[in-house]
């Protein structure tokens, strides 16, 4: 017995321990700064002996990759790259072999600007990264491949937003749809490509970058709008994905208390980054669906890509965010709910087999697609080519 009663003391006291360190972290969430770390997560660099102005550790040929920087209209330096697709460069080597390597201090000098400006069949994807990181961690360089052989002549333009990695400042929501914004001012009116051979890709947090960037555009006079988005592995809101969120796919944060709606809530109400991807990208739709733009038919083009393996951002959150885009769409007085919406789904969803399923959303205005995938986990899907011929499919305008 006396074994007994130690074993359970010993129990006991590492139950106490446990619960008392979890309770130690939710009142930690309550101080602004450490609430920005759990979000972010941008000191977790992963690159730390890496030098990220060097390209070529991540496989890229000898300057495929221009390391550059940005000013944000309130002083931050942000850093970027810009790389050229495989062919563009075949057709280039040489001269591109002769520039200067490293960080570029002149980008509109270097060639493979010139490339990107002057060359009409151009088209660029403006790559918004997830949490954690650099701009060359994990899995974000090959799809940066994947993706630029997606279409004829793809360039991407990719950035560390503040507070990541070579970047300065401090991550936040307005900072990073400023951030954007810059990147998105420099895709434009730097470079000249006209919206609609530009595409917006984002990833986990990066979609709500994304959704983000669309709607302010959208809403300004004249709006601006792009060829379409891909969003993979998207969040419906912060709220919702406190509750399912686990650092690493196994340590949860906030889902123990998500047995507790009104602890829940009370918390929600301290958080100060929201990101409300599912009512933003709603409010998108519904803005271009009044706008009347000559030449563009279609004015919104969206696809949801996500994995049902996903250990990070369940994929039901697409669900979700599908559910919002969808009865933004319709022209009906009533909104579907999301079990009625399920059944419709149901009549229409294309059956892939081991390849997963998809549907998709045609409005007067355009469309939204939602493919789902068996395979993939959460960073691994974005290099699969489900996600380059979505990009193709933005290009070419094509709704099948």
């Amino acid at each position: 017995m006396p074994n007994v009663s130690a074993t359970l003391k010993t129990l006991s006291i590492s139950i106490a321990t446990g619960f008392g360190l979890y309770l130690a972290f939710l009142l930690l969430l309550f101080i602004p700064s450490i609430q920005d770390h759990f979000v972010y997560q941008h000191f977790v660099t992963l690159t730390w002996s890496q030098d990220l102005n060097v390209p070529e550790q991540w496989g890229f040929l000898r300057n495929q990759v221009t390391p550059f920087q940005l000013l944000t209209p309130d002083g931050e330096t942000l850093h970027a790259w810009h790389v050229l697709p495989l062919e563009t460069y075949r057709k280039n080597e040489k001269a591109l072999r002769n520039e200067p390597t490293g960080l570029c201090q002149d980008i509109k000098g270097s060639l493979g600007f010139k490339l990107l400006k002057d060359e009409p069949d151009a088209q660029l994807v403006i790559y918004f990264h997830g949490a954690s990181g650099t701009l060359a961690s994990g899995w974000r360089p090959e799809s940066y491949r994947a993706i630029s052989a997606s279409a004829v002549n793809v360039h991407i333009l990719t950035i560390d937003y503040r507070g990541f990695g070579n970047s300065t400042g401090w991550p936040s929501e307005a900072g990073l749809l400023t951030d954007a914004l810059t990147l998105a001012d420099f895709a434009i009116n730097t470079t000249g490509l006209a919206p609609e051979r530009i595409a917006i890709f984002g990833q986990s947090l990066g979609t709500g970058v994304s959704i983000s960037l669309a709607h302010h555009l959208a809403l300004q006079s004249p709006p601006t709008l792009f060829a379409g988005m891909v969003l993979v592995a998207p969040f419906a809101d912060f709220d919702l994905l406190t509750e399912t969120y686990k650092i690493a796919g196994a340590i949860p944060i906030l889902s123990p208390v998500a047995y507790f709606p009104k602890l829940l809530a009370f918390l929600h109400r301290f958080m100060i980054s929201k990101w409300p991807s599912k009512d933003r990208l709603a409010a998108f739709v519904r803005h271009c669906k009044r706008l009347k733009v000559r030449q563009r038919e279609k004015r919104y083009d969206i696809t949801l890509v996500h994995a049902e393996d996903d250990d990070i951002v369940p994929w039901t959150h697409s669900e979700v965010i599908f559910w919002y885009a969808v009865n933004a769409i319709r022209n009906a007085e009533e909104d579907l709910g999301f079990e009625q919406l399920q059944a419709e789904k149901d009549k229409q969803r294309l059956a892939l087999g081991a390849g997963g399923w998809e549907v998709q959303w045609t409005g007067s205005g355009g469309v939204v697609r939602e493919q789902v995938v068996k395979h993939g986990l959460h960073d691994r899907v974005m290099s699969y080519p489900i996600v380059s011929l979505a990009v193709a499919r933005v290009f070419h305008g094509r709704d099948a």
